[in-house]
């Protein structure tokens, strides 16, 4: 892999000084001044992060160690070059939660000639971040990382254990968050990615990643109020035989063998003053590489109807429903009834057993499906494992695009180490080759692969709603908080819109009829809150016809926006966004466990309006299918209270008159 670097338009500062011998500092800062990134370089290379003056991460170690030995960030520091930049731009985002953001930041490099590498430090409005550049002969094998994040007080923190407590690195990367002191981190775990930390004065960070290519995703370990990055060796693996998924057996000691020459993945510290600035903090996709398609034409976000979470669930047909050919001509017609503009096929068109995606079951005619997708204008989709598509990646990619098929549904990764971020990248550029769009579950957090390639429109990594399936854990609340932390990080596959709804004393699991927690409203405005670019209706198409007010509704919202932003919120508690695709305005606002009157004030243009609303009924906290349209006209500054009852919500939509 090449070494890769971000181009700007605009370049407004460039200086450079050696130094030598005695240690030194320096501070870069962010374009608003509120947040300072201080380097020292001695015998060791650390820095420290500050906001509104308060240095909140002390001096932190940063190294990567080599398998011949080499420290970098340790050894042969005696001569260093000092680099400041700054960029001021604005970046067309594709398929995104606003379609153009400004990209601004200073960033401070030190070059280290004699270890043959360097480290960039960038300081955003939003945050701060650095990342590893080798510039060596041939590959390199890196054996450790020291990514440290040393707190100065022991801070409440959410913390998203990996769910495998056996071995952490073999999750789904679908975790509730357990709030604690830092200082509370459960000994022998692992936090997966995002991971929330609430500053003394209410301001709130986020350690993540962005820009993971050729190199092991990072988990987080816990020791006092400091944070320690931990990383999955390549693996030695085995497949299981139902679904032949690969599993790890063992983790070696070597996190990657790579080139020699290449940049490393960025480590991220988003700050916020606010809750409500953390589902809009841009870092993650704006510190990725930037798009290896040329033409993005072809790409379509969109909705799709879905069978797995209602366990194809079809009634008053004269087919028997299941994997076969009538019951997704079936779903096609639905689809395009309600102008969706996909269907999923998920597990089981091929035989589970054999790991061969070539083949299909006797029931299911892809080409037909496929052919009567392309009649009606509906894409169709095709799960697959990981593994077993990569076995035949080429020539599956080849044959299927060939017959119509729209793209894949990507399963059962449930990994991070080296081997499978490259499988990703192996996937996703065989798939844009024959213009096939990508849907990642089983899946890592989003690390900014969707703007390296933007033919991936959704991952997983969330726990969502198929959780109703078999779990009576609160999701209320998860509802409430994740918008905030994993979602910060890019778009979730969550799989909203159950149509049988119930409030939390009434609510039980079940796998072939199953329900959400909270209101109708409420499944309604996740559509308009969570960023899902290509997004599911979960339940059966033959429910949906029966309540089709409700499909109306959710299908009348877009899926890629002009703009977001979050009008209110407290994490845990309750959250409003408001967006905007092109000249209509879209607003979903949700409870957790509690109810509120959540006040309602749309941000727009001067003028007069039509506002929509699909809120809770007045008898939603016993009955949560109940539920109320209203439409009123609007102006520009004017405020509405909605009542939501525990799990309820509201959402609306916005026209001029």
């Amino acid at each position: 892999m090449n070494l890769r670097f971000l181009t700007s338009a605009v370049i407004v500062l460039i200086s450079a000084q050696v130094l030598f011998a005695a240690p030194k500092t320096r501070t870069v800062q962010s374009p608003d001044g509120r947040l300072a990134l201080t380097v020292e370089v001695s015998d060791s290379v650390s820095y420290s992060v500050a906001f509104d003056g308060h240095t909140f991460i002390l001096p932190s170690p940063v190294s990567m160690t080599l398998s011949d030995g080499r420290v970098l960030g340790h050894d042969n520091l005696s001569s260093v070059r000092f680099r400041t930049s700054s960029v001021r731009d604005s970046v067309d985002t594709p398929f995104y939660r606003q379609s153009r953001i400004e990209e601004s930041y200073n960033a401070l490099t030190l070059t280290f000639p004699k270890a043959g590498f360097s480290l960039e430090f960038r300081a955003y409005n939003e945050g701060a971040a650095y990342r590893f550049a080798t510039s060596l002969k041939d590959s390199v094998t890196v054996v450790g990382e020291e990514a440290v994040f040393r707190f100065d007080q022991d801070y409440q923190a959410w913390i998203p254990y990996s769910a495998n407590t056996k071995n952490p690195f073999q999750t789904s990367f679908e975790s509730q968050y357990t709030v604690s002191p830092l200082s509370g981190f459960e000994t022998g775990r692992l936090s997966i990615t995002p991971m929330l930390v609430e500053l003394g004065s209410g301001a709130k960070v986020l350690i993540t990643e962005s820009d993971l290519e050729s190199y092991p995703g990072m988990f987080l370990d816990g020791e006092g109020s400091t944070l320690h990055g931990v990383f999955a060796g390549r693996p030695t693996t085995y497949v299981d035989g139902y679904r032949c998924q690969e599993r790890i057996l063992r983790n070696s000691d070597t996190l990657a063998v790579t080139s020699g020459t290449r940049t490393y993945p960025w480590r991220i510290i988003s700050v916020a003053e606010n809750d409500t600035d953390l589902p809009v903090n841009n870092l993650v996709w704006l510190l990725g590489s930037p798009s290896r398609i040329e033409d993005i034409s072809w790409i379509r976000p969109g909705q799709a109807a879905w069978e797995w979470w209602n366990d194809w669930g079809f009634h008053n047909v004269d087919f028997k429903a299941g994997i076969n050919t009538e019951s997704y001509k079936y779903m096609i017609d639905f689809a395009a009834a309600n102008g969706l503009e996909y269907v999923v096929v998920d597990e089981g068109w091929s035989p589970r057993t054999g790991g061969d995606i070539m083949k299909a079951i006797p029931e299911f005619d892809v080409e037909e499906v496929a052919r009567y997708g392309q009649s009606k204008g509906v894409g169709v989709i095709l799960w697959a494992v990981g593994y077993v598509l990569d076995d035949k990646l080429e020539e599956a990619c080849s044959t299927y695009s060939a017959m119509g098929i729209s793209g894949f549904k990507v399963d059962f990764m449930d990994r991070d180490d080296q081997e499978v971020v490259e499988m990703n990248y192996r996937i996703l550029e065989t798939a844009a080759k024959y213009h096939l769009t990508i849907d990642l579950h089983g899946m890592y957090k989003p690390t900014g692969l969707n703007r390296t390639w933007p033919n991936l429109l959704n991952y997983e990594g969330v726990w969502g709603l198929e959780q109703m399936k078999w779990s009576e854990e609160d999701i209320l609340t998860y509802d409430v908080t994740f918008p905030y932390i994993r979602m910060a990080a890019g778009p979730v596959d969550y799989t909203q819109g159950a149509l049988r709804n119930a409030p939390m004393k009434n609510f039980a699991p079940i796998y072939s009829h199953p329900m959400s927690q909270g209101t109708r409203a409420h499944q309604v405005a996740l559509y308009a809150i969570f960023d899902s670019p290509l997004t599911m209706l979960c339940d059966s198409p033959s429910d949906y016809m029966k309540e089709q007010e409700t499909t109306d509704f959710i299908s009348a919202i877009p899926t890629v926006y002009d703009e977001t932003r979050v009008l209110a919120g407290e994490i845990g508690k309750y959250i409003i966004t408001q967006r905007r695709a092109g000249d209509r305005w879209y607003i979903g606002g949700i409870t957790g466990t509690e109810g509120m009157t959540m006040t309602l004030t749309p941000q727009l243009p001067e003028g007069d309006y039509t506002i929509t609303v699909f809120r809770d009924g007045v008898n939603a906290a016993t009955v949560g299918e109940d539920y109320v349209i209203e439409t009123s006209g609007l102006h520009s500054g004017q405020s509405l209270e909605i009542e939501a009852v525990p799990g309820g919500g509201f959402a609306a939509i916005i026209e001029r008159k």
